[in-house]
């Protein structure tokens, strides 16, 4: 699943192709793609809305329109392009909505896990998410307040989207790495020195993947370069990049989960 700096990398890809056309008309390929609101009304809601802006918020992408907001989440296997409207469509195209200059936004999805929602408040989509990691005004003071509120293992609460908004899998254990926490660690067990090291990794390891363009390890997403440069993840066996000792991988919370022993003691 695209994680926050892969959604990332697709909105600057998209923004510049999309922002001032308008939506002409719609083809919906398969009803379930949407969340909200139903296949009829979605047509005529969003036919003739202007694209004004186009952003992320956690793993969704958000497409400010006239009125409107469309928010499209991938899940596991979904991917957005602009494509020529003359263009035939393709096996798991969901949607495509056509544009003013000819051309139309594609969201293809072959298990057809993601989903779309039409609506006006935000609020109804992303209320329930997290603070943004790489927000300025997100402190390690606030982390460590809201790691303190909970008793959790650390590695399953990073990725609670409505703890902390955009890791998933591959980010929270190179975070986790690069501050030297055991993913097992216990979230009120960990000092302010520790939390500020913590938001630390988790913004560098972030902003790296943004500039390597996300990570490209399967065939869903493409483009990034991001796997070149792992610390842990997917490399057990192999040796840690800090201090040598082969990495370790785990089941945390369900997920597979990479770390270094000689680091991150638990």
């Amino acid at each position: 699943m695209p994680e926050l700096p892969e959604v990332e990398t697709i909105v600057r890809t998209l923004r510049p192709e999309l922002v001032g056309r308008s939506i002409v008309s719609v083809d919906l390929r398969w009803g379930r793609t949407l969340a909200v609101p139903a296949p009829d009304v979605f047509a005529g809601q969003i036919t003739g809305q202007q694209i004004l802006a186009v952003t992320r918020r956690a793993k969704y992408f958000q497409l400010q329109l006239t009125n409107l907001n469309l928010f499209i989440h991938l899940r596991m296997s979904g991917d957005l392009l602009v494509k020529d409207g003359g263009l035939p469509a393709e096996k798991h195209d969901r949607l495509h909505l056509n544009l003013s200059d000819g051309r139309r936004l594609v969201f293809n999805d072959a298990r057809k896990f993601g989903r779309v929602w039409l609506v006006a408040d935000p609020e109804e989509v992303t209320g329930g998410l997290g603070p943004e990691p790489l927000d300025t005004l997100f402190t390690a003071q606030m982390l460590y307040n809201n790691l303190h509120r909970r008793h959790r293992q650390v590695k399953p609460l990073l990725l609670d989207q409505a703890f902390l908004a955009g890791l998933g899998n591959i980010y929270t254990d190179e975070a986790l790495h690069f501050s030297r926490v055991h993913p097992l660690r216990l979230s009120d067990t960990i000092t302010l020195d520790e939390a500020e090291e913590l938001l630390r990794g988790i913004r560098a390891v972030l902003q790296a993947g943004i500039e390597h363009n996300g990570a490209s390890f399967d065939w869903v997403y493409r483009g990034g370069s991001f796997q070149n440069h792992f610390r842990v993840y997917g490399r057990a066996g192999e040796a840690c990049p800090v201090c040598g000792a082969p990495i370790q991988r785990i089941v945390v919370g369900q997920r597979g989960t990479h770390f270094c022993p000689g680091c991150q003691v638990r």
